[in-house]
């Protein structure tokens, strides 16, 4: 090829590469929530509000304004990438305010994604609120090598950055680091919230970010997730400015000036992602990376290589206060008390061994579930405290939250969050309301419990044995998102434990793994049993120990073992779920999932992170499972005494009651309708 004809080429690419990088670095997406006209005065505001951003935005490079009154107030936030200079983020503001009116001129809700910053308005409060749509996917077009390893080492790193982005102070939540991963590869990655969120807000819409990597950028050595609310990026190659993060850390905080009419709002919307957007919500975008950007990268990163140092996982930087006063999380009685009508019946939610549950309002309007025990419930104050600090120090999206705790004379209360939707076998097991979970819902269900079992295990500050997962201790919001309960069994280990044995062996028949019913030896393998059993309740809607196959009734683990081995596993499954043959391979991959959760020997059975990846990689191959552990049913007391307890960390109590659901039915998830 002649000379010209190939500078002609190299010109070509570069620029083709320069049009599609701007296509990259510009994503609008305009939102259906009303019009207005160009001689409204909700235009008027919203000139008004956009021609503040780019002059008041601040070194931090957060701003939010808002100009105007209901139903005309404009209200408009800008967050710029963390670790861009004040000059490229207000220069970005002024691109991305250019193009949003270009590309949503009468919408009155719309949001611009640059490459250096995000901008978003909307006739509606938008500070403080989480917003998780609508979402754009970008991925580098390169695969990695070893992709098993690498998305583990990368699920790592992201779960180490969030904690540092959650808490990072109420005008700059972002992180950035990198971690070494296999063939000599290194991933970068840099999270980043719009700092007026809460940290579990923060937490929260990361996750959601991170849950979208297996969607869009599945295998790839890079990607991107933008959320209104958060983004998220991870690379193969150092693209942020890792100097400016360090010195704006060293910064004391500088406070932006109040833009024209700025105030705050008090709103409980939140945007949906996928709902009102006008054009679509997800939009995939395939970089084209040049022969020359090839080039210019592989000579980038043999240098790199060639300087690159060891360095290992950094620690989980989770920094929720440590609780050393529980008088901070402590409510007045007379506040519970009046919250639940004096404990009036028409508020009771449920009744156990433990005492009852009823449903509160404080006099702020913010609804409660009340967790009152019992006088003499056999649960006394290493059982209360242990659930008092244990879920006042869990942040994560799937675990219940607790609000606080109050004690008088002999009551004793705790306060969680108001769940809607109750437990999940009020949904499971129930011959009508069964269908109201189709499969979407029921893998998302899934999913979420082995999220919030695996931060238990991995991920929060202590490795947290449950020892009680059940359908009943998982319990449903308005979005049938699933928030596991009741931690009133559970165990405490540091990171480097892994198993403890017990003289006092309590649970709920049925889930208890073998080891640990008839040994007292339990671990996160115990847990992973539960899970297993749980899930496959969830797929075929029957109880583990009340298993009904025609006229017969057999223990469910027995007959999905039999028909997993015959190659008719598809019996197993909820006859409800069997009329969406499209979903039926991923429904018989879960049963697989399930049955290796349940294999008798706890070594056999997987971690709770190896099973978050089988979930959401369907190009992993399953291993073999063993046949799990039988069960008999049985209606003596589980109670089993052994030699001895060779665990001090003892939080366990014994339980009398012999009926075939939990041993501590005291829990905020047995709700039953009225």
């Amino acid at each position: 090829m002649s000379s010209p004809r190939i500078l002609l080429v190299l010109v070509s690419l570069i620029l083709l590469q320069a049009n599609l990088l701007a296509l990259v670095q510009s994503q609008s997406s305009c939102l259906n929530n009303g019009n207005y006209t160009s001689n409204s005065t909700y235009k008027a505001n919203l000139d008004a509000v956009l021609s503040s951003l780019s002059t008041n935005v601040g070194s931090n490079g957060f701003y939010n304004a808002s100009v105007g009154q209901n139903p005309d107030r404009a209200n408009a936030i800008v967050v710029c990438r963390g670790d861009v200079q004040l000059d490229t983020c207000r220069g970005c503001l002024q691109n991305a305010t250019t193009e949003l009116l270009a590309s949503c001129p009468n919408q009155k809700q719309a949001i611009n994604w640059q490459d250096s910053c995000m901008l978003r308005f909307s006739n509606e409060t938008l500070v403080g609120i989480l917003a998780t749509g609508p979402t754009w996917y970008l991925w580098n077009m390169g695969n990695a090598t070893s992709p098993d390893q690498f998305k583990q080492d990368l699920r790592t790193l992201l779960d180490n950055l969030r904690g540092q982005a959650a808490y990072g102070g109420s005008l700059r939540k972002v992180a950035a680091g990198n971690i070494s991963a296999p063939d000599f590869q290194t991933i970068f990655a840099l999270v980043q919230c719009s700092p007026d969120l809460s940290p579990d807000d923060c937490s929260n819409c990361l996750i959601d970010a991170a849950e979208e990597i297996p969607r869009c950028c599945d295998g790839k050595k890079g990607g991107r997730v933008l959320k209104p609310s958060c983004t998220l990026r991870f690379e193969s190659y150092p693209f942020y400015n890792a100097t400016r993060l360090q010195e704006l850390a060293l910064q004391p905080p500088v406070l932006s000036p109040p833009g024209p009419g700025e105030h705050g709002g008090n709103t409980t919307q939140t945007v949906k992602d996928g709902g009102n957007s006008k054009t679509t919500t997800v939009i995939i975008i395939v970089v084209v990376v040049s022969v020359v950007a090839s080039v210019i990268l592989a000579v980038a990163v043999g240098i790199f290589l060639r300087k690159r140092r060891k360095q290992k996982p950094m620690e989980n930087s989770e920094t929720v206060d440590d609780i050393s006063s529980p008088e901070s999380l402590q409510f007045a009685f007379g506040t519970i008390r009046d919250a639940t009508n004096d404990f009036s019946d028409n508020n009771k939610l449920g009744q156990g061994g433990f005492g009852s549950v009823y449903k509160g309002k404080l006099s702020n309007g913010q609804e409660i579930a009340v967790k009152r025990l019992s006088r003499n419930s056999g649960q006394g104050d290493l059982e209360f405290k242990t659930e008092v600090l244990l879920l006042a120090r869990l942040q994560h999206r799937n675990l219940v939250r607790l609000l606080g705790f109050s004690i008088e004379g002999e009551e004793k209360v705790l306060v969680y969050e108001f769940v809607q939707n109750a437990s999940l076998d009020l949904f499971i097991f129930d011959p009508i309301k069964h269908s109201y979970l189709d499969w979407e819902r029921r893998y998302k269900i899934i999913g979420g419990i082995a999220r919030g079992i695996l931060y238990l295990h991995e991920d929060s500050r202590l490795r947290i044995i449950h020892r009680d997962l059940k359908a009943s201790n998982v319990l449903l919001d308005g979005d049938m998102n699933p928030k596991i309960a009741d931690f009133g069994m559970a165990r405490l280990f540091g990171h480097d434990e892994t198993q403890g044995n017990t003289s006092r062996i309590v649970g709920t028949y049925g889930y208890m793994a073998p080891e640990y019913a008839m040994h007292g030896q339990f671990s996160v393998k115990s847990d992973v049993f539960s899970f297993g059993v749980l899930v496959l309740e969830i797929i075929s809607g029957q109880k583990n120990n009340f298993f009904r196959n025609g006229e017969n009734v057999e223990d469910l683990l027995s007959f999905a073992w039999k028909n997993w081995s015959e190659g008719t596993t598809a019996n197993v499954v909820d006859p409800f779920l069997r009329s969406s043959p499209g979903s039926m391979r991923e429904i018989l991959r879960c049963i697989h999932i399930g049955l290796l959760c349940v294999q008798e020997n706890a070594s056999d059975r997987p971690t709770m992170a190896s099973v978050a990846l089988m979930l959401s990689s369907f190009s992993l191959t399953l291993g073999v499972p063993s046949q799990p552990a039988f069960y008999e049913p049985s209606s003596y007391d589980i109670d089993v005494s052994l030699p001895q307890e060779n665990n001090s960390r003892d939080y366990e109590h014994n339980s009398t009651q012999s009926d075939h659901s939990s041993k501590n039915d005291a829990s905020i998830t047995e709700f039953h309708p009225r």
